[in-house]
């Protein structure tokens, strides 16, 4: 594994890594003390770098990832932060990554628009050019062994999290489901059910683990993407609850007033998901 960049951020010591795997972008940062906690992001070029940034802000991550560390006592979490692929060649590269390829080529049939995997009135690209599989493939079975073991970092399961937004946050429940011995908490922002309405709501949740060892957090806002959630998170809240996780302490479920679909947004309340993570 070659770095090949380092940057510092604001409210965290040392620096941030930049690798490639294979054309595919990995930022990276750790504490100088070993830690149990380890998150794993999506959309990786919002987590740390403003230059790369979609809208050239930050989730601020590793800064309140500190800040919450400390009032809580614990050291803050490697955070793996993994690009997609979008790209001049591939423009739908990012919804080729994070949509959950086996519930979409299994029947679930995508929206097409503004809100939908294609920003079109017709699909531009076949189902079977999804790659949500081997993305979280090579999430789990490259890239965070492969960090982990530049760093020193021991693997524990329990403390191991996912986390996105939008279409990330469908990537973050679609790879609990599919991984539920690795990764034990779902945090996902604004989730973009819209991109499939109910019965991608339905196929999704009811493919995650029954409660027991996980916790999930699904928060939205109140404008833009988010003011059209409201339907489908209560539906994905009341099968999560059929699944046997409860609110107040392994689900939650909240809504921010006046907050929106942007990284600006999440950013001013990733500090409470953390905090639902790490607490216990």
């Amino acid at each position: 594994m070659e770095i090949v960049k380092r940057f510092q951020v604001r409210g965290a010591s040392g620096s941030v890594s930049r690798t490639e795997f294979e054309g595919r972008i990995v930022d990276f940062w750790a504490p100088q003390e070993a830690t149990p906690y380890l998150l794993v992001t999506h959309d990786g070029q919002n987590i740390f770098d403003k230059s790369t940034a979609t809208r050239h802000r930050t989730w601020e991550l590793a800064g309140t990832a500190c800040a919450v560390a400390a009032e809580l006592g614990v050291q803050p979490p490697v955070i793996i932060a993994v690009f997609h692929s979008r790209s001049e060649s591939d423009p739908h590269g990012r919804g080729k990554d994070l949509a959950p390829q086996d519930i979409f080529m299994r029947g679930v049939q995508p929206v097409v628009g503004h809100s939908g995997i294609w920003p079109t009135t017709k699909p531009t690209f076949p189902l079977s050019e999804l790659r949500g599989n081997a993305y979280l493939e090579q999430i789990t079975y490259s890239i965070v062994p492969s960090i982990s073991n530049h760093l020193g970092h021991q693997i524990i399961p329990e403390h191991t999290a996912m986390l996105g937004a939008s279409m990330g946050g469908l990537a973050t429940l679609n790879g609990v489901a599919r991984y539920p011995d690795i990764y034990r908490t779902a945090l996902a922002f604004s989730t973009h059910w819209s991109v499939g309405k109910e019965p991608l709501v339905d196929k999704l949740m009811i493919s995650l683990p029954r409660a027991g060892r996980h916790k999930i957090w699904m928060s939205r806002g109140t404008k833009s993407h988010d003011a059209k959630y409201g339907p489908y998170q209560e539906r994905a809240n009341t099968l999560a609850s059929s699944l046997g996780y409860r609110y107040g302490y392994d689900l939650a479920t909240p809504i921010f007033t006046r907050t929106t679909h942007n990284e600006r947004s999440w950013a001013s309340y990733v500090n409470q998901a953390l905090r639902f993570w790490i607490s216990r």
